[in-house]
């Protein structure tokens, strides 16, 4: 007797999310448990895979979306390269080698890393505001844009803000940078990267891309639960 075969299909969302789980507690195993060297210099191509999976997971990739991801890459480069070289941004800092190859004494992937963070944290409040604005709609008649563009700017860049508060002691202790002086984390640097990502995320609210990713979301949650372990248990 023949059998059908059952087949089992995942969305994209499912699999990368899956991807980013697998990937995430591979590097949380390793950095807690074994050479931590070794996972360490993995560091680029988690990022790198990250990006992979929103660009791919992302619906209509349209000149405005690349517009956008170019746009966080350069000025979230550029932030770098202004506070790596000058202070006048962020605080006293420098960048280890872990982050692989450098310009102007600042490892090129962090742009990635800006974009993820930008993306994710937009398109999260995005998906959050638009139940609440449709409500409001429904109930007024009218569509609060104001509304909409300033909660996602502020609550999106307050959420980057807790993200990076969140990594930070991390970061220091893997040495992918570390603060001069004597160590510690200056409040300045909070209010750049609220600034910075208040910017940020107004390009991202005013580029009319699709902004319903549910992995953006899955990205960001499994990050902050990476580092959140991280920042509990790593000695």
């Amino acid at each position: 007797m023949n059998h059908p075969l059952l087949l089992t299909s995942f969305s994209k969302y499912q699999i990368a999310t899956g991807t980013a789980i697998f990937f995430h507690a591979i590097g949380l195993t390793g950095i807690l448990f074994f050479n931590n060297s070794f996972f360490l210099q993995s560091t680029p191509f988690n990022l790198l895979l990250s990006v992979a999976l929103l660009v791919w997971t992302q619906q209509d990739r349209n000149k405005w979306f690349l517009l956008f991801a170019l746009v966080v890459f350069t000025i979230g480069f550029a932030v770098e390269v202004i506070g790596v070289n000058t202070g006048l941004l962020f605080g006293n800092y420098s960048y280890g080698k872990v982050l692989g190859f450098q310009w102007k004494n600042v490892p090129v992937i962090i742009g990635l890393n800006w974009f993820i963070v930008i993306y994710c944290c937009g398109v999260s409040i995005h998906i959050f505001l638009a139940r609440i604005i449709k409500r409001l709609a429904s109930e007024t008649k009218t569509t609060p844009m104001a509304l909409k563009a300033i909660s996602i700017i502020a609550d999106g860049a307050t959420l980057a803000v807790l993200f990076d508060w969140l990594i930070e002691p991390v970061a220091v202790k893997l040495g992918y940078w570390h603060w001069k002086g004597d160590g510690s984390i200056p409040p300045y640097n909070y209010i750049c990267w609220a600034l910075t990502s208040a910017l940020l995320l107004t390009v991202f609210h005013f580029c009319p891309f699709n902004k319903e990713n549910k992995f953006a979301i899955h990205l960001l949650l499994i990050q902050s639960l990476f580092f959140l372990l991280l920042r509990t248990f790593l000695k």
